[in-house]
C-alpha cells in the first residue's frame, strides 16, 4: 500500500525538532528509506505513555528529549536505541532520523482514535506493556503485538 505525501512540514529539516507528546496512539502511515518513496506494508502502531512507549514491531522502553532530537532507549523486545526528529505536520507527527548504519528514515504518524481514558505502562520480567485508551502494545523478547479493546 502506497501511503499519501507528507504536506510541507515534512519536507523542512530546519530549526529543533519537539517532543513526543506526553500521551498518545500512533498508527504509520508510511516510511521512506533513503529519500525513497513513502510506502507501508504493515501496521505499525506505538503508544506513548508518559516516559514509556512500546512499538508494535517489537521493542519498548522509555524516551528523552534533548532539545532537538527524541530517543527511544529501548529496554524490552529488540535490542538498540533509536533518534529522530519530530515535527507536527496538522495533526500528524513527521519523523526523521539516521540509523546507525548511516541510512535515513522519514516516518509519517498518524493519531489514532479512542486514545482518551485509561493510560498506563507495565512492566515484568522480560516484557512490557502500554495502554492509551482502547490500545494496548505488549512486547517481549519474540515480537511486538497489538490490540484495539
Amino acid at each position: 500500500m502506497t501511503a499519501p505525501e507528507p504536506g510541507p512540514a515534512a519536507h523542512a529539516q530546519d530549526g529543533p525538532g519537539v517532543p513526543v507528546p506526553e500521551h498518545g496512539a500512533w498508527l504509520r502511515r508510511g516510511i521512506s528509506r533513503d529519500g525513497g518513496p513513502l510506502v507501508e506494508d504493515r501496521e505499525v502502531v506505538w503508544l506513548q505513555a508518559g516516559p514509556y512507549y512500546a512499538d508494535s514491531r517489537g521493542f519498548a522502553g522509555t524516551t528523552s528529549f534533548d532539545g532537538s532530537q527524541v530517543r527511544f532507549h529501548h529496554l524490552t523486545g529488540e535490542p538498540g536505541e533509536d533518534a529522530g526528529t519530530f515535527r507536527w505536520d496538522g495533526a500528524n507527527l513527521v519523523e526523521r532520523g539516521t540509523n546507525p548504519d548511516g541510512s535515513t528514515f522519514l516516518e509519517i504518524w498518524t493519531p489514532l482514535s479512542a486514545a482518551d481514558g485509561t493510560c498506563g505502562s507495565w512492566s515484568g520480567p522480560d516484557h512490557h506493556v502500554v495502554r492509551v485508551g482502547h490500545h494496548v502494545v505488549h512486547v517481549d523478547a519474540r515480537a511486538g503485538t497489538y490490540w484495539r479493546l
